[in-house]
């Protein structure tokens, strides 16, 4: 009993760890997180928003945005139903290699991007182990926004799954019982309760490939050939500016993916919890 008073006296009144603990926290992430961010801000609007703004609406730019956009949107949605397939399949059977596709799934958040658009090109390159078939008929993927949409389905290619199959290994099977018991098909039993049962799942692996695909570097610098107008996404902008001395044209833009990270991002925190409380 003294000892359960103890502990409650110790929680009562002004409490020093809390602030401490704040400050603390604060205090590391501000020379590694919250000032970098904060640096691209200040410098951007340095020269006023005129500059900012001509910066950000110069052609090269604004395609640069538009094909980041795209072709993360098409890499979002194969993944997205990859990984529902995946997760379903994976979820729902057990299998001799079962254990093995999951670390296959998985692995591409291990290697290395550049690492992932080397052994794209070593694939489908013009003298790739299946490019070289393709490039006689005029078939080019490599240095194509196809390529880019390659790239970044390997790269978040374990991200919708692996969101998406541990909200399949702890669902309930009884409303998939029920449904089967009234004469429901597989199909319509997935399609209106299992799949509203993934909703938070779902919008939370769509959001985190999406923001991933967005900001991808290491793998489509290789496989797009980072032509201006062409095949640069917004990330590649970036670099290609910051070489040249343009600073202002690389710091518009990453404004913009900074600022399109933190609206994924707030989305990603306070929709998943408003779909899951339905």
């Amino acid at each position: 009993m003294s000892a359960n008073l103890s502990n409650v006296r110790h929680t009562r009144g002004f409490d020093i760890i809390k602030p401490l603990s704040v400050a603390a926290l604060v205090g590391i992430m501000l020379p590694l997180v919250l000032l970098p961010l904060a640096s691209i801000f200040i410098f951007g609007t340095s020269s006023g928003l005129g500059s900012f703004w001509r910066a950000l609406t110069a052609p090269e730019a604004v395609f640069a945005l538009q094909l980041s956009i795209v072709t993360s949107f098409w890499a979002t949605v194969f993944n997205v139903v990859f990984g529902l397939f995946a997760a379903y399949v994976l979820s729902k059977y057990n299998f001799w290699g079962r254990n093995a596709l999951i670390v296959t799934i998985s692995l591409p958040t291990a290697i290395p991007t550049a690492v992932a658009g080397f052994s794209l090109l070593l694939l489908w390159g013009p003298y790739g182990i299946l490019g070289r078939y393709l490039e006689p008929h005029g078939v080019h993927i490599m240095f194509t926004a196809a390529a880019i949409i390659l790239a970044n389905i390997f790269v978040t290619f374990p991200l919708a799954f692996g969101v998406i199959k541990p909200v399949f290994d702890t669902m309930s099977q009884s409303l998939e019982e029920a449904s089967a018991t009234m004469g429901a098909t597989r199909w319509q039993t997935f399609w209106h309760i299992t799949l509203p049962s993934l909703r938070g799942a779902i919008l939370s692996g769509a959001l985190l490939t999406f923001a991933r695909s967005v900001g991808e570097f290491g793998s489509t610098i290789l496989v797009s050939g980072n032509l201006a107008g062409r095949t640069q996404t917004a990330p590649l902008y970036i670099f290609a500016k910051f070489n040249e001395g343009q600073v202002e044209a690389a710091n518009a833009i990453a404004i913009v993916l900074a600022l399109f990270s933190f609206v994924i991002f707030s989305v990603l925190f306070f929709a998943r919890d408003w779909l899951e409380a339905e």
